[in-house]
């Protein structure tokens, strides 16, 4: 027995030897087999077994254990359960909502964002998750897209809403604010009616037509051009999502902190949809604080986080403290974090375990890095490609499209060369689309790829992997670049800023800065005839109809924009030009928060900018 014991040691040993990532490889297959075991287990079961469902047995099983903490109020699962039985009952008599109905949500991070959920999916009802950032034109566009037959917004989004809500009375829309009393017409209190509601039970017999391709939410993404589209998300695609932390090894004792707009896909779907499908606890905050965060985490106890590059950076840019190692964390899961920022995270806040990925709202397909490479977003496995097959194809920057080669089919990358990702569509995979939107869901699909016949997802992203088959995220492609965590629409950008008065054309890219993650927008204009540049009036006119993160913080100005053969704008040159003025000619001006304006940009603006003085 003991040779054995010991021949097993040495057969370990010399896997371990000849493949160093065999054991994290085994983790992650595994935990990807029990996923797809339990899924199609939920599916095929009658009545379909739904997320809300997996909620409904946590508050069974634990009904006194913490589903959320916020602020300094703890709710149990019963309590959430009771709570939301009221916001579904309330809903059903004042806003007479059916089965199959969509209902856009309009708030910030908070408890009753959850528990609205959690009513409309007890009564078989989608919701439309907005961004509660966007403003008029895109405001609008987001709701109509998406079908929804009411709204609800936070109170202090009252004065959002108010801005179209004549659009909206004219398409019959109820609009419903989080509030005791509202004396604006076309608005209605929900908060008083929800209080008076009942918290008995909702039948299941509510949502019994709900089926696998039912959409259980639509979430917003800006894609690769125009205003942003709603994504569907069915409950298949939301189960996929929501066991995310599951195969990245989060147990139901785990405490989580969601301090992301749960907006997002990341913190709706697999933050709180990953929590549910755990059975832990979540710790939400209102937005994100670098100098609370610790305080936060210490406070509750928190186990795992939830980030994107920014934030970790954020939190590495805090002065440091000698409390930096004392807290619980042992999780961080995310995507856009620097590998110097990754090192000094781990230096400066001890051995937590970063679990970079990679995954679009829409897209079939996403990669985690299971095995710790810093700067990896994932590593090529091949159960995970069996199963959803993929590929990196060589993609023309020129053309903005996939190279083909004399049979007509796509051309897969060498290894260490950046290709474009595409995912094949299957019935594992599905690609949902964008609701009412067919044109833009076809354009993301590539047919005859391989061979014909066959239908690929174009991720509209570049990668490439290295010698040991980890995977890097390169770059995106087309009309979209991300700042702060946002995905930024050149496209809706330039069609604002040429609503000014003064503007007949614009050129929108996004630059980049040394020290941040992500791209900072930036417009090239052009005026029209007999207009000057009116810095306080562009500045009020960003600030009015966009987001602070989609805002253009430089802009240059020339007689005329450089165009293709097919008129299309030319980025490259200036992306590589940048807002330097020792190198530009052109008029160059910086958005000042300080004066609320656009101003000059001078060879010592320009230096404080790159040294970190000057805020962005």
């Amino acid at each position: 027995m003991f040779w054995y014991i010991i021949s097993a040691i040495l057969l370990l040993f010399a896997i371990r030897l000849r493949f160093p990532y065999f054991i994290k490889e085994a983790k992650y297959a595994s935990r990807i087999a029990r996923a797809m075991y339990r899924t199609t287990k939920y599916l095929r079961s009658r009545p379909v077994y739904m997320l809300v469902d997996r909620f409904l047995d946590s508050v069974q099983k634990n009904p006194h254990k913490a589903f959320i903490r916020f602020q300094d109020k703890t709710y149990s699962y019963a309590q959430s359960d009771k709570q939301s039985n009221k916001v579904a009952r309330s809903l059903l008599k004042h806003a007479n909502l059916h089965e199959g109905d969509t209902v856009a949500l309009l708030l910030g991070n908070e408890p009753m964002f959850l528990w609205i959920w959690l009513a409309l999916a007890k009564i078989g009802c989608s919701a439309a998750l907005l961004n509660h950032n966007i403003r008029s034109k895109s405001l609008l566009h987001c709701f109509t897209c998406c079908g929804a037959n009411a709204l609800i917004a936070g109170a202090e989004l009252q004065d959002v809403v108010e801005e179209v809500l004549p659009a909206l009375r004219e398409q019959g829309i109820s609009v419903y604010v989080l509030t005791d009393h509202v004396t604006t017409e076309g608005m209605i209190s929900l908060t008083d009616k929800i209080t008076q509601a009942s918290d008995e039970p909702i039948p299941a017999d509510m949502r019994a037509s709900v089926t696998v391709t039912s959409p259980a939410v639509y979430i917003y993404t800006s894609g690769t051009t125009g205003l942003p589209k709603a994504a569907v998300i069915t409950q298949l695609r939301f189960w996929a999502m929501a066991f995310f932390f599951s195969v990245c090894g989060v147990k139901s004792d785990d405490v989580l902190y969601i301090c992301l707009p749960l907006y997002h896909s990341a913190a709706f779907a697999a933050g709180f949809g990953g929590a549910i499908e755990r059975g832990a606890t979540v710790v939400l905050r209102n937005k994100f604080s670098s100098s609370q965060f610790w305080d936060d985490c210490r406070k509750y106890n928190v186990t795992v986080i939830q980030y994107i590059g920014e934030t970790m950076r954020y939190l590495c840019n805090t002065p440091k403290r000698v409390s930096d190692q004392v807290h619980n964390v042992r999780m961080a899961i995310g995507n856009g974090i620097r590998p110097e920022v990754w090192r000094t995270f781990i230096k400066r806040f001890g051995n937590v375990e970063i679990k970079e990925f990679y995954g679009s709202t829409e897209g079939t397909l996403g990669f985690v890095n299971y095995a710790g490479k810093i700067g990896a977003v994932g590593r090529v496995n091949f159960f995970h490609k069996g199963i959803y097959p993929y590929a990196f194809v060589k993609f023309d920057q020129e053309k903005e499209e996939p190279v083909r080669n004399a049979d007509g089919f796509c051309v897969e990358v060498a290894r260490g060369e950046t290709g474009l990702l595409v995912s094949k569509i299957t019935k594992k995979a599905q690609f949902a689309g964008y609701a009412r939107d067919p044109k833009q869901t076809e354009k993301k699909k590539l047919c005859d790829v391989f061979e014909k016949g066959d239908v690929y997802f174009n991720s509209g992203d570049l990668f490439r992997t290295d010698s040991e088959d980890f995977i890097y995220f390169q770059d995106r492609v087309g009309d979209t670049f991300r700042w702060k965590g946002e995905n930024v629409s050149t496209n809706e950008v330039s069609d604002i800023l040429t609503m000014a008065t003064s503007i007949e054309e614009a050129n929108v890219y996004g630059v980049t800065i040394s020290g941040y993650e992500g791209r900072i927008g930036m417009a090239t204009i052009t005026l029209k005839k007999d207009h000057q540049f009116e810095p306080d009036a562009i500045f009020s006119h960003v600030v009015t109809y966009l987001p602070s993160y989609a805002r253009p913080h430089f802009i240059r100005i020339q007689n005329c924009l450089a165009v293709t053969c097919t008129f299309k704008q030319l980025k490259g040159k200036l992306v590589e030009e940048g807002f330097n003025p020792a190198a530009i000619t052109d008029p160059l001006f910086v958005l000042d928060e300080t004066v609320k304006s656009y101003r000059p940009l001078t060879r010592d603006t320009y230096q404080s900018i790159l040294d970190g003085h000057f805020r962005l």
